[in-house]
């Protein structure tokens, strides 16, 4: 190696390492799809969350300014459901449930109506292992009823 030149030497040590371009992309190429994958998780779960609390909000404002507790559940339920397919969000299962108990508050009580909107997001597709293959995103929401107003 003395009377070698310094070309010769990486030369050399260049044959040494034949191989480890491949292991090395063997072990990073996964790791790597795995990081991608957890951000698309990330912002997957992240959009479902703002889409389901603005769901809950809707539903629980439209149930609010019904005159009856039927229709508010009903409109609340309703108001939901159009919400989340406006958004174009995707649920394996949705649940949407409207309390509705301040409709039978007297006049000049102040009450709220509450809605909790629950969806199911499938993450199946992004296949990382140990993952469940649905996330339960559950958000809540309250409105006031006007206090004055007639209620039937």
């Amino acid at each position: 190696m003395r009377g070698q030149s310094i070309w010769a030497r990486a030369f050399n040590r260049s044959q040494d390492e034949r191989g480890s371009v491949a292991i090395e992309a063997a072990i990073g190429v996964p790791a790597f799809g795995l990081f991608i994958a957890m951000i698309i998780l990330g912002g997957r779960v992240e959009i479902a969350k703002q889409s389901v609390e603005a769901a809950a909000y809707e539903a629980a404002r439209a149930a609010s300014i019904e005159r009856t507790q039927s229709e508010a559940i009903s409109s609340g339920k309703s108001a939901a459901n159009s919400s989340l397919n406006d958004q174009g969000l995707q649920c394996a299962t949705t649940n949407v449930t409207v309390n509705a108990a301040g409709f039978n508050a007297p006049l000049g009580t102040t009450a709220q109506v509450t809605a909790t909107v629950t969806c199911k997001v499938d993450v199946a597709d992004l296949a990382i292992p140990g993952l469940p293959g649905t996330r339960t995103i559950t958000a809540t929401a309250s409105s006031p009823v006007d206090a004055y107003r007639e209620r039937r």
